[in-house]
């Protein structure tokens, strides 16, 4: 029976999935967590990927790595990192990324050159800062890699087995200087944020194209970023839209074309089959739970039943949740901001409410954003840490108007890297068929004024604070 391991390498932890590549069973698991903070030495992601995988990886016969996407990984010619790598929540390139997009003559420059405009999360945005804060590291850059590029290129052997560095389009999509419409790189943009630096970029593999192999003889599939190894464990169609609420919030959907956002709010990547993949990111949603349960001094699964005490709406008690800034909107010095205050309605129910009402709103806000680019929702699916509390299904159902579909919690990033592996042993046109988890289907109210409502106020709000 052959296996196969998929990683997923997050801002957090790396989780380790082994399945049975023909089925999708699961059937071994391991988990190790990452360093905190918005930079991290590259060592330690591979450090827990072999901690995790422990005793894991050297029986399979093909592995694949989905990782947080834009984390930069600068390269000296002898392959090793000049600095931490900053991760996609770092904010300190805000400034590069408004600079850049002033330069190319404004953001629907931007959208045409590569479907995405800069923010302070993206790739090129960190490499501009780079170039103007630390030089001295920029000038001895000879190689830039993603996160899950690189952990490929260590699995692989990495520089002592002189392994080439890879990548797969869905990931490089996310970096701002490679265009998902021409499947090329962008080496003028790169340029452009670098200081007229061209570093070596790593070759863009197909999707099932094997990377290499392991010292013990595993195959090495492309791999990709996160949310595309959670569209491919999610097994995707055209028509459904994923809301996956982890460290970060995303909205993204499946679409057979390049999308191109002026607007800068859906970036327009590509997908880990061949497709495209528009999303739209928020840096903050599971941490808005901890950090008010935290608040409130209780544990996080107690609030959930907590927010069920409070009406609709939390009598008022709204919550912005812009904890770490904000990437949708573009808020990357905002804070997060608790408004409509009254003595009556100052109770940790209604707190708690607020919490999740705040996180679904602005999940809402990134729905609304792929409809207006011709993205249809006939189904809803909500994944990610946050969404093990039945009552965020519930009030998502009200808030989005819809019916949620709420799939049986499962790691579907690495669970996509797996179907990734098992497409590249396999070698075929198409991923292999996997049956889906069982999953909760949540109706709609049959009153969508009330969640409509909760919405306005949401929106008052911060309309107040930001315009």
């Amino acid at each position: 029976m052959p296996t196969v391991a998929g990683v997923d390498s997050s801002t957090q932890s790396c989780k380790v999935v082994v399945c049975d590549a023909d089925t999708g069973e699961v059937l071994h698991r391991g988990r190790a967590a990452h360093p905190d903070g918005t930079e991290v030495a590259p060592g330690a992601w591979w450090q827990a990927l072999l901690a995790a995988g422990d005793g894991l990886l050297e029986q399979v016969d093909a592995v694949a790595v989905a990782g947080q996407q834009h984390g930069l990984v600068a390269l000296d010619a002898a392959g090793a990192p000049v600095r931490d790598a900053l991760l996609w929540n770092d904010t300190r390139s805000a400034r590069a990324a408004a600079d850049l997009v002033a330069e190319l003559g404004g953001p629907q420059e931007w959208a045409r050159a590569v479907g995405t405009v800069p923010v302070a999360a993206i790739t090129v945005a960190k490499l501009r800062w780079l170039a103007e804060h630390e030089p001295h590291l920029a000038d001895r850059t000879h190689r830039v890699l993603l996160p899950h590029d690189w952990l490929t290129w260590q699995l692989c052997g990495g520089p002592g087995a002189r392994a080439e560095t890879v990548t797969d389009r869905g990931d490089a999509s996310g970096t701002g200087y490679w265009s998902p419409a021409e499947g090329d790189y962008r080496r003028d943009l790169l340029a452009l944020a670098f200081g007229g630096r061209t570093p070596e970029l790593p070759r863009v593999l197909g999707p099932y194209e094997p990377a290499g192999r392991t010292p013990y003889g595993a195959l090495v599939a492309p791999g990709t970023g996160d949310n595309m190894g959670a569209a491919l464990g999610l097994g995707i169609r055209p028509g459904d839209v994923v809301i996956s609420l982890g460290t970060s919030g995303s909205a993204f959907a499946l679409s057979d074309h390049p999308t191109s956002d002026p607007g800068g709010a859906v970036a327009g990547f590509a997908d880990a089959t061949g497709r495209f993949l528009p999303l739209v990111c928020t840096l903050n949603a599971a941490r808005v739970l901890s950090s008010t349960a935290r608040m409130l001094g209780i544990a996080l699964d107690d609030l959930g039943p907590l927010a069920r005490e409070a009406r609709p709406g939390a009598d008022g008690l709204v919550l912005l949740p812009y904890l770490g800034g904000e990437r949708t909107p573009n808020l990357p010095e905002a804070a997060g901001s608790l408004m409509g205050m009254r003595k009556a309605n100052m109770h940790p129910h209604n707190l708690a409410r607020a919490a999740v009402e705040g996180m679904l709103c602005n999940m809402a806000d990134a729905l609304d954003r792929l409809r207006a680019q011709g993205i249809s929702a006939r189904r809803v699916l909500i994944i990610g840490g946050a969404a093990k509390a039945p009552v965020v299904g519930e009030i998502a159902a009200g808030i989005f108007g819809t019916p949620v579909t709420v799939p049986e919690p499962e790691e579907y990033v690495a669970l996509g890297a797996a179907r990734q592996a098992a497409w590249a042993l396999a070698g075929t046109p198409e991923p292999p068929h996997w049956p889906l988890a069982a999953a909760r289907e949540v109706p709609a109210p049959s009153d969508t004024s009330v969640g409509r409502r909760v919405r306005e106020a949401y929106g008052e709000a911060g309309s107040m604070l930001y315009g």
